[in-house]
């Protein structure tokens, strides 16, 4: 059987959806399994052993190429999340299963659909993915927390980063500037506070994080020693790397903390008070912390309107660097599982 896990968004996503292969692997022997993914995210899947296979869109793709990404010998298609022109694309391929939500309109397009409200979020997004199993007549087993895999070259490149480092090794990432986001110049703070504290920082995002980073929070110059900004420099495999040799992680609900947990390095997580981000659906699979401003939980983010504008701002420095600590204190006393 030829099983393709369709989750073409974000890293977190993709990495939430790992359990979905390995329980596939457990439970059919001889399946082959692919993920349908972005080409962006698809490397984060390089050298794991429960993917067989990587196939890339862009959810932007004309119809007909998003169909040529059901052909050749597709036998089951799992859409983790109903995207309705991936879903058409499918049915147009004819591929013989097709399982999806059974609570969207263009359900119709699936022939085997799982029907729950994930918009009830009372379980993570993980155990969530799993029960689409279901559709193909399987019992979902409890969710191991998913693991990324890389080879030891580039556990090598990634130490190479912080040879002239301090340890503790702390990975910040000021990166997902939407409008309920940690203030850039509090990332600033944070680091310059680590490097004060004697830690070792490497600053990660992508190349447009690092314009609006550096527009909003410039970094002294010279940059003290004990901080190196990265952000812009490295691909995802790099940034797998850079932190699967830190001690931890810091960042927003966002990709790198996911990818932190599925290495086992502790995270830190400031996830903002918004229902569809709540940290019993998404939070990282993995030892750490969750910060979450202690307000009132609300649908959406209705801008300045909102009497707890200030919801992130909340958390202060000096509660994230206490956090910071804890985290890489607890790790000293365990001994972490490198993949």
């Amino acid at each position: 059987m030829n099983v393709l896990i369709v989750r073409p968004d974000g890293i977190g996503d993709v990495i939430l959806s790992l359990p979905v292969a390995t329980q596939l692997r457990r439970l059919i022997p001889d399946v082959r399994i692919g993920f349908l993914t972005s080409p962006v995210v698809g490397p984060l899947l390089d050298q794991h052993p429960d993917v067989d296979e990587v196939r890339s869109i862009r959810l932007t793709d004309p119809l007909m190429e998003l169909r040529h990404a059901f052909l050749h010998g597709v036998d089951v298609a799992v859409f983790l999340k109903p995207f309705r022109r991936v879903m058409w694309a499918a049915w147009l391929a004819r591929v013989p299963i097709r399982i999806a939500t059974g609570y969207r309109w263009y359900s119709l397009l699936a022939n085997r659909r799982i029907y729950e409200h994930r918009s009830e979020f009372s379980k993570h997004e993980s155990e969530y993915n799993v029960e689409m199993l279901r559709g193909l007549g399987l019992n979902p087993q409890k969710v191991q927390p998913p693991t990324l895999f890389m080879t030891e070259h580039e556990r090598a490149i990634g130490a190479s980063f912080w040879e002239d480092l301090p340890g503790p090794r702390v990975v910040i990432h000021p990166g997902g500037f939407s409008a309920r986001r940690w203030r850039p110049e509090y990332y600033r703070d944070l680091a310059l506070e680590s490097a004060q504290a004697g830690y070792g920082v490497i600053l990660t995002g992508s190349e447009s994080e690092k314009k609006q980073f550096e527009a909003n929070a410039p970094l002294p110059t010279p940059i003290p020693a004990q901080i190196m900004n990265c952000m812009g420099q490295l691909s995802l495999r790099h940034l797998m790397a850079v932190i699967g040799s830190a001690h931890a992680v810091v960042s927003g609900a966002t990709g790198p903390a996911h990818i932190a947990a599925a290495l086992g390095i502790p995270t830190v997580s400031l996830f903002d008070p918004r229902r569809n981000n709540l940290p019993v659906r998404w939070k990282p699979l993995g030892t750490g912390i969750v910060l979450r401003p202690d307000v009132p939980t609300c649908d959406k983010c209705i801008g300045e309107a909102c009497s707890y504008w200030d919801c992130l701002d909340r958390l202060t420095v000096s509660k994230v660097m206490a956090a910071t600590r804890q985290v890489i204190d607890t790790a000293s006393t365990l001994v972490i599982h490198h993949v």
